[in-house]
């Protein structure tokens, strides 16, 4: 984990066809607050680049800047501006990528990314208007086109637009723990962490006024981890059959009730491992994990890591400030 003294450098490669809002979410993100992060700009040249707007957007470095990022981001372009094939100015500047870098591609950055082959045989999303486009070209990537952002590896792709602002504070999660990234989404004013996914957001029609929700099993859920909860329990909670609560729960949220009840686990667990002193067993009781082995098993599964080496990275939260408030848009 990188530490005040010494911040991740970011580094963001701009193309032509940019689009402004997700070029700017990296600085946003991970600026928010002091001694964290750097993020600088580039093109593959250092020249302006043409947005998807009616603007181009000056940067202030080359390719060169990506020699030395830890993490480089790859933001979204327009549909039409992807290229068919990556120019050698292109693959010569993400050649300059190292080995020990992590890769954020938003909404159809995966485009760029993929067509370095760096995907091959990995899991990765994209913006779910052109997810069949990315599946056809890039059979050998396994698209995950109904989640908001994938990590795989040192990979981490997101989909459309705002989810931008999901994976980069997955990443500030990742790095720093739940505090400091909830600090950072309260500051932003955006949600700490959406559990739906894509799903919820594809064309569909709208339902009629008089059907129930299932927020409120959500809801009640939620306080309710450390029980034993099955799909009929969180059915009864709304008065539906399972079979409709599962279909209804889905098309909500993005997810299963079961991968979404897995979600709010871990994520409970996280909390607990970073602000008390329960043993690890305690944890897994107390998040409805059935035994200390569980807790582990699922938890590694989503994070990598175990919760004791969670709790020894995280468990007392690195004494970081706020930087000072900001002007809207500066």
């Amino acid at each position: 984990m990188s530490s005040p003294q010494s911040p991740t450098r970011v580094a963001v490669l701009a193309l032509d066809g940019a689009y402004p809002f997700e070029l700017g979410i990296p600085s946003r993100i991970f600026e928010a607050v002091e001694g964290l992060y750097t993020v600088s700009t580039c093109s593959i040249d250092g020249k302006p680049v043409r947005s998807a707007a009616d603007f181009s957007i000056a940067v202030e470095h080359g390719p060169e800047l990506l020699e030395t990022a830890d993490i480089v981001v790859l933001s979204a372009v327009h549909p039409e501006w992807i290229p068919g094939t990556l120019s050698l100015e292109l693959r010569q500047a993400l050649a300059r990528i190292g080995t020990h870098s992590r890769i954020v591609s938003i909404c159809t950055g995966a485009f760029i990314l993929a067509a370095t082959g760096l995907l091959d045989g990995r899991r990765a999303t994209t913006h779910w208007r052109v997810a069949e486009h990315f599946r056809a070209r890039f059979p050998q990537v396994a698209l995950e086109p109904e989640v908001l952002f994938v990590e795989d590896g040192r990979f981490l792709s997101s989909a459309g637009a705002a989810s931008g602002i999901d994976a980069c504070l997955h990443v500030v999660r990742s790095d720093y723990g739940h505090d400091i990234a909830n600090q950072v989404a309260r500051r932003c004013v955006v949600p700490p962490f959406r559990d739906g996914g894509q799903a919820q957001f594809i064309e569909q029609p709208v339902p009629k006024p008089e059907q129930v929700g299932t927020a409120p099993a959500r809801d009640w859920a939620l306080s309710h981890l450390d029980e034993p909860l099955d799909l009929n329990t969180l059915a009864r909670v709304v008065g539906m059959s399972p079979r409709t609560f599962s279909r209804r729960f889905t098309a909500e949220v993005g997810i299963s009730p079961g991968k979404w009840l897995l979600v709010q686990r871990v994520a409970q667990a996280q909390r607990l491992l970073e602000n008390s002193t329960l043993p690890i067993d305690r944890v897994a009781e107390a998040v409805g994990f059935a035994t200390s082995a569980s807790l582990r098993q699922h938890f590694h599964a989503t994070l990598g890591v175990t919760p004791t080496a969670y709790r020894n990275t995280f468990g007392t939260p690195p004494d970081i400030d706020l930087a000072s408030p900001a002007l809207p848009g500066s």
